[in-house]
């Protein structure tokens, strides 16, 4: 089994909290995670329908078959249960007790803000990073960036072999037509499914709510819930600009990707190489990929993402600005393979703007090299494995 990054993270919360919340998109891993770590713990799985009827028709007695706590899978299927458990952990006044996994942040994130604040730690379990991949042993020293981008991280593609374009097509198939009906009544799934294709084709790109709806046929109130939707069901991830704009007007629309870059290529028909290779969004779908890997660098350490981009008026704009208390990491995402000075443009201007230190600012590209230029760092894809803690820390 791969380790999970996020593992130690938890078992470090579980001690302080009576409650450790595990939320994130289905097949993400949250099950054999919460298993592997807590061995001992009693399990129950909220899929099943007898436990299922169980919980919703008598929770205090399926609770009381637990009084001492236990992992309880899908939990966002008897949200109800929630508030039981609330009583019993302020009665046990106990740490430790009760581990829950959720795959619709929607619903479950609402039932804990009403039922538990204060008592539950809450992570976010994303596919595999490219860290935890590397801590495998997992060599990418013949693989292609084509090929990593069409493959994406979900776990189960990385045990046995299973035909990746049948994979995601069931995946999707199954988010539409089960996850959103539990998630929002939505009667119309063939017009939210060319939805969610046209969300795919802006990858990348600034999100114009008005012209997405027109384009799927839908007012822009609908659009903007179905946008929720894809968001809190960890499909795609709504990159937000940082507005500090040195005396420069700044674009304030977010941009929008995609958490897996496997679902992205499927939904966008790409299902080899070949397709892959000339297609005019292949550097939209780089940067999905390395904006997720940072996204899962700081949710596997229990925190939120510091990331923004940053875009004037006239066109200048860096890719990736990673937020910390003192300043701000300037990050330029290009898929090509060899390095020149139009790598560096939007650092050079950037700085210059902000008055900015070349030292912080990196370059992460679609080659193998790793280098210490005088107008930033160069990393190869390849690198964001052992690497991405010194880029999210400004160190070359």
């Amino acid at each position: 089994m791969i380790k999970r990054a996020i593992a130690k993270k938890i078992l470090e919360y579980y001690k302080q909290y009576p409650i450790i919340s595990l939320i994130g998109p289905r097949q993400s891993g949250k099950t054999t995670l919460v298993r592997d770590i807590f061995p001992k713990k009693p399990y129950v799985n909220l899929e099943d329908i007898e436990n299922r009827e169980f919980a919703q028709n008598d929770p205090k007695g399926f609770l009381a078959q637990h009084n001492d706590g236990a992992i309880i899978d899908e939990v966002q299927r008897v949200p109800e249960l929630l508030s039981y458990i609330q009583v019993i952990v302020d009665e046990k006044k106990k740490n430790g007790l009760y581990v829950l996994t959720g795959s619709q942040n929607f619903l479950l994130m609402e039932k804990i803000s009403q039922s538990l604040a204060g008592r539950t730690a809450i992570f976010k379990l994303l596919p595999f990073s490219m860290g935890e991949l590397y801590s495998a042993k997992i060599k990418f020293g013949a693989v292609k960036i084509d090929n990593l981008l069409l493959k994406g991280f979900y776990p189960k593609l990385f045990g046995k072999k299973i035909d990746i374009a049948g994979y995601y097509a069931n995946y999707i198939q199954t988010y539409v037509e089960r996850d959103v009906r539990l998630i929002k009544n939505i009667t119309n799934l063939s017009q939210f499914k060319k939805f969610l294709n046209l969300c795919a084709a802006r990858t990348g790109q600034l999100l114009n709510v008005s012209s997405l709806a027109e384009d799927c046929g839908i007012n822009h109130k609908t659009a903007q819930s179905w946008l929720s939707i894809l968001e809190a069901s960890f499909i795609i991830y709504l990159l937000r600009p940082h507005y500090k704009n040195y005396k420069k007007r700044v674009v304030k629309m977010p941009k929008i990707y995609f958490y897996d870059t496997g679902l992205l290529c499927s939904l966008l028909g790409l299902t080899n190489e070949k397709q892959l290779k000339n297609h005019h969004l292949k550097g939209n779908i780089f940067e999905s990929f390395v904006v997720s890997e940072f996204i899962k660098y700081q949710y596997n350490r229990g925190m939120e993402p510091n990331v923004y981009f940053w875009r004037n008026k006239t066109g200048n704009e860096i890719d990736l600005l990673i937020e910390s208390p003192d300043k701000l990491t300037p990050i330029e995402i290009k898929l090509g393979q060899t390095i020149t000075s139009d790598y560096f443009k939007g650092l050079n201007y950037y700085n210059n703007l902000s008055h900015g230190n070349p030292n912080d600012s990196c370059v992460i590209y679609g080659g193998e090299l790793k280098q210490k230029r005088n107008s930033g760092n160069i990393f190869g894809w390849k690198y964001l494995g052992d690497s991405i803690g010194a880029i999210f820390n400004k160190k070359a």
